[in-house]
């Protein structure tokens, strides 16, 4: 399939979930560099369920991420912080899941950048509300508001490779941005609301204004 997808433009990454019930580490290897040969950017779900190496594969294959990682293992750690692998916490999965998050206190201080997103999927993370995963990324996994809100932008458009282009208000990126109802990112992630939201703007022009 990765030849037709490469020649279709049908995607820029291949992600490989690298665990017992789904591909094991050599699986994973030999497709994410089939993927690799052919352009696609390897990312990875690792260490969910248990601490199978997913981390240290990541890190060997140079990933651009390894999502989940509730059970990475110190090594994983220090291999992701020493090829600059972004570590993307799922806090809503293991929200619906009932397991411990991803220790992202320990990835942060070990010198890993943390992404936050959502894992939208009608499987383990059936909601699309990134608000809440920050806030959980605060309560459950000790990340300050301003490491969340950074995870939501600068790392996360690192995570797919597109820290150049978006992610952060500088000049020569896109200027997509939101006005948000609240006084700081402290009250805006400790008040959860439906949406604090009262403008978009992207690529400099504003798109959306709350009535």
């Amino acid at each position: 399939m990765i030849p037709a997808v490469v020649q279709e433009e049908l995607a820029v990454c291949c992600d490989v979930f690298v665990e017992d019930a789904a591909f094991s580490i050599a699986e994973a290897r030999r497709i994410l560099r089939a993927g690799q040969g052919l352009g696609l950017a390897a990312k990875l779900h690792a260490d969910q369920l248990t601490s199978g190496g997913g981390a240290e594969l990541a890190a060997e294959l140079g990933a651009l991420s390894a999502d989940h990682l509730e059970h990475i293992s110190e090594r994983g750690i220090e291999a992701l912080a020493a090829k600059g692998v972004v570590a993307v916490s799922l806090p809503l999965a293991a929200l619906y899941l009932a397991q411990s998050p991803m220790p992202a206190r320990r990835l942060i201080e070990g010198g890993v950048a943390v992404a936050v997103a959502t894992d939208f999927n009608p499987g383990s993370a059936p909601s699309f509300h990134l608000p809440l995963a920050l806030t959980l990324a605060c309560t459950l996994q000790r990340m300050t508001p301003a490491e969340a809100l950074k995870g939501a932008t600068i790392h996360a458009a690192r995570a797919v490779g597109l820290e150049s282009e978006v992610g952060s208000l500088e000049p020569g990126k896109a200027a997509d941005f939101v006005l948000l109802d609240a006084p700081d990112v402290n009250h805006w992630l400790y008040q959860l609301r439906p949406n604090a939201c009262v403008m978009t703007v992207i690529n400099g022009v504003e798109r959306w204004t709350a009535p």
